[in-house]
C-alpha cells in the first residue's frame, strides 16, 4: 500500500489562536489528517466550540486557554499537552491582529502613534505571534529532535500596506524570525515555514472590508482589484498548506519557506 504523505496520525499539534476563523479552520484541518489537535487561545467559548466540531467529526481534540504573550501561561500549556498527548510535533503560529490605534488615517497620523501602542502590536503578532511559543514549544521539538512549526505570516509582511504600519512591520519580522530558526533548528531536526494567507474575512480586517450593509469598502475593491483571482479566500483554502508543512513525509526537507496562498496578490504589479 502507498504511504499516505498527508497522514498526520501519531502527531500532536499545539494551534495557538486556534480560537480565530483562520487559526480554527487549520486546527480542524490537522485533526482530520489524524493529529490530536490542542486549540489553544484567550476565548474559550469560541474554543470549546472548535474541539466540539473537531470531535464530532471524528478527530481528537482539547481546548486550554492560554496566554501567548505571556512565556507562564504557555509553559502552562506544554504541560497540559504532554500531560494528554504527548510532546508536541507540529506548532501554528495563528495568533495575531491589528488594532485601531496602530492603524495611520487622517485622524491618527503615523507621526502621533504612540510608542506603546506599537510595542502592544508587536507583542501580539511576533511575541505572542511567534517568538514566545516558539521559545517554549519549539524548544521542547528541539529536545525531542523532531517537529514543524508553522508561523503564520500575511502579505503586509512582504509589501507594506497602507494604514497597517505596525502590523506590516511585525510580520516582516515574523518571516525574519521563520528564516533565523530553519537555519538554527535544522541540526536538530525540526522545521520551520511560514504561511502567507491573503486576504480572508475574518474579525480582525471585517470593518476595513465591509460596510454595516454587507457592501464592500472601496479598499475592499482596490484589494480585489489587485488579486488576479478576483475573490477573497475561504479559511478552508488553508487546510491544504498547514497539512503540507505540518507533514513529515510531505515535507520533509522543506524548511525555510513561505507558502503564499494570496489568489497571485504578491505576483501582482500592474
Amino acid at each position: 500500500m502507498a504511504n499516505n504523505l498527508f497522514d498526520l496520525s501519531g502527531e500532536v499539534a499545539v494551534v495557538v489562536g486556534a480560537t480565530g476563523v483562520l487559526g480554527g479552520g487549520m486546527a480542524l484541518a490537522l485533526a482530520s489528517a489524524g493529529a490530536s489537535v490542542v486549540v489553544s487561545g484567550r476565548n474559550a467559548d469560541r474554543g470549546n466550540e472548535r474541539v466540539r466540531e473537531i470531535t464530532k467529526a471524528g478527530g481528537k481534540a482539547i481546548f486550554f486557554q492560554t496566554d501567548a504573550t505571556d512565556r507562564e501561561s504557555l509553559m502552562d500549556l506544554l504541560d497540559a499537552t504532554a500531560d494528554k498527548f504527548g510532546i508536541p510535533s507540529v506548532l501554528v503560529n495563528a495568533a495575531g491582529g491589528n488594532d485601531a490605534s496602530v492603524t495611520v488615517t487622517p485622524e491618527n497620523p503615523f507621526s502621533e502613534i504612540a510608542v506603546e501602542d506599537w510595542v502592544a502590536n508587536f507583542d501580539l503578532n511576533l511575541i505572542g505571534g511567534a517568538l514566545l511559543p516558539c521559545q517554549v514549544i519549539g524548544a521542547a521539538m528541539v529536545e525531542a529532535g523532531r517537529g514543524s512549526i508553522i508561523n503564520i505570516a500575511s502579505v503586509s509582511g512582504h509589501l507594506p500596506l497602507s494604514r497597517v504600519v505596525a502590523y506590516s512591520s511585525a510580520k516582516a519580522a515574523v518571516l525574519n524570525l521563520t528564516q533565523f530558526l530553519a537555519r538554527e533548528w535544522a541540526p536538530s531536526g525540526v522545521r520551520v515555514n511560514s504561511i502567507t494567507p491573503g486576504f480572508f474575512p475574518a474579525e480582525q480586517n471585517l470593518r476595513l472590508l465591509f460596510n454595516p450593509d454587507g457592501t464592500t469598502t472601496p479598499r475592499a475593491a482596490a484589494i480585489l482589484g489587485h488579486t488576479p483571482m478576483a475573490r477573497f479566500g475561504e479559511a478552508d483554502e488553508l487546510s491544504g498548506a498547514v497539512v503540507f508543512l505540518a507533514s513529515p513525509q510531505a515535507s520533509s526537507f522543506v524548511t525555510g519557506s513561505d507558502i503564499r496562498v494570496d489568489g497571485g496578490y504578491l505576483s501582482q504589479t500592474i
